[in-house]
């Protein structure tokens, strides 16, 4: 039987700067869909990168005397520097400056002007640099800036090639319309659907006032213009030129995982150049909330971005993996908060399950010299538990599947704690003193070490180090299925389990 295969996608980010946690957050949560995936026994492909053409990155390295490659190459090692801390466990890297991806971009750009829908013409607009966007008057905000990001936009006026997105303005809308699980959550659709109606016009796909970019073929004075370029990205590794069958076993994408700001590129643009390609729209585009920073939302001018790097330095990947998966409702804007931080690693990592992990092996080493002896009849309590464990591992994967990652998160800490209550209830350190208690106490520890398994196959997805690590001291293989977490007794008897380590030390609070 052929394995299912998934394709998952993070926006490509913009090397205009270090990424902040907000990039961080996004990346993260398309690991963690990966990597369910992948546990759930589909063959999965997870591709992120960097945009790396325009005019304000030639504008930034021109002025810090380097060429747009130089001054790119150094920010983008240290967006993979970031990933590979993060434990972010991408298939591929596209960079938009590679050969393999120029070849792809301008076979679309030939493709859909031998079509007719690319035309030449003028460009009069209104420009913001930052955002490489053109605006109309009217779109401009009060002081007559960037709606986006408010800062002065230029009048700009060139020859340039348009892609006639007037022309699928009709299909895209049905299509959105026809197809509700295309974008995601709702509110973000019926956005998309009133911009539509409001009209569509031609976009702008090409400049000549900077070369920093690839090529139009057989003009070579134009480059293309970002969009154009960037949300190609989503077809070159995958095989679309080179690579047929692998092209078609990973498109159409499963999930672009995209920030709210880009929704509209990704669905009436990316929609439209697909139409014009002939190519199926990818499954799902889904729009992720913003990270507010105690309330507020970043910006490099406020002083409050947030470098996931000191973080990680400080706290580890685990823990800032925890705290964004499990704070955040996906789709809803979320807040970033340090005292919030350091009070869920307290409470949930270290109280919760590093401290069921550290009793349950000790108690297990010194009641029974650290072997598993046979579980054999059990108590009301016994088997609650039990319930307990085989009822998480079924809902978490439809939480999973839904991409409700907060919310299975939460149902497995809420596991965690029935286990800490169930040490509470049978008292391992009672039934040890007493030698008619014997099997009742083997019960109880082989059925605390079983559920310890059954946690760190499902907490592999958001906090990969430490399911790890869970597994290296119970002495198990690294090698998980989603359903070995779905039958309990999978321990063999007679298993000898290791030494306690810590999880998660306490963090002091001065």
């Amino acid at each position: 039987m052929e394995k299912k295969t998934f394709y998952i996608t993070t926006p490509i980010y913009y090397p205009s700067a270090k990424l902040h946690i907000g990039h961080a957050y996004c990346t993260t949560i398309a690991d963690t869909i990966a990597r369910f995936k992948r546990l759930a026994g589909y063959e999965v492909f997870f591709l992120t990168g960097s945009d790396e053409h325009g005019q304000k990155i030639q504008r930034t390295a021109e002025a810090q005397n380097v060429t747009p490659i130089e001054y790119v190459d150094k920010i983008v090692a240290s967006f993979q520097e970031l990933w590979k801390r993060l434990e972010i466990s991408n298939d591929d890297f596209i960079r938009t400056s590679e050969p393999r991806h120029h070849k792809v971009v301008q076979e679309v750009f030939r493709r859909i002007r031998d079509k007719g829908d690319i035309y030449k013409g003028e460009y009069t607009g209104l420009y913001c640099t930052p955002c490489e966007s053109y605006w109309t008057e009217l779109q401009l905000d009060e002081n007559g800036c960037c709606p986006d990001c408010h800062r002065p936009v230029e009048k700009v006026s060139e020859e340039a090639y348009f892609f006639k997105i007037s022309k699928y303005a009709d299909s895209i809308l049905k299509y959105i319309e026809d197809n509700p699980e295309f974008l995601e959550p709702k509110s973000r659709r019926n956005e998309m659907i009133s911009f539509i109606k409001q009209g569509l016009e031609d976009l702008c796909i090409s400049r000549t006032s900077f070369n920093w970019g690839i090529p139009v073929p057989d003009d070579e004075k134009h480059v293309i213009y970002v969009w154009f370029d960037a949300l190609t990205n989503y077809l070159t590794p995958i095989g679309f030129l080179d690579d047929e069958e692998k092209f078609k076993k990973y498109w159409p994408a499963d999930v672009h995982l995209v920030g709210k700001e880009i929704v509209r590129f990704h669905t009436i643009i990316w929609g439209c150049i697909l139409m014009a390609l002939g190519i199926e729209l990818p499954k799902k585009v889904y729009g992720h909330g913003w990270l507010v920073i105690s309330g507020d939302k970043m910006s490099k001018s406020k002083g409050n971005v947030v470098d996931p790097m000191l973080l990680i330095d400080e706290f580890g990947s685990d823990a800032i993996r925890y705290f964004l998966l499990r704070e955040i409702v996906l789709g809803q804007d979320g807040n970033f908060n340090r005292d919030a931080l350091i009070q869920r690693i307290n409470s949930d990592l270290a109280n919760d399950l590093g401290n069921l992990l550290h009793r349950t092996l000790n108690m297990i080493n010194k009641f029974q010299k650290g072997v598993l002896l046979e579980s054999v009849g059990g108590t009301e309590i016994d088997e609650s538990l039990k319930n307990e464990a085989a009822e998480t591992a079924r809902e978490y994967r439809v939480l999973m599947e839904n991409l409700q990652i907060s919310d299975a998160v939460k149902l497995v800490w809420k596991f965690i704690s029935r286990c800490n209550k169930y040490i509470d209830e049978t008292a391992p350190w009672k039934l040890a003193k007493d030698e008619t208690q014997k099997q009742n106490l083997s019960n109880v520890l082989y059925n605390l070490a079983e559920s310890l398994r059954i946690i760190a196959i499902l907490i592999s997805p958001f906090i990969p180090t430490t399911s790890r690590r869970i597994l290296e001291q119970l002495q198990l293989s690294q090698d998980i299925k989603l359903e070995d977490a779905e039958t309990f007794g999978k321990l063999e008897i007679n298993h000898v389990v290791g030494k306690p380590e810590q999880l998660f030390p306490r963090i002091e609070i001065e």
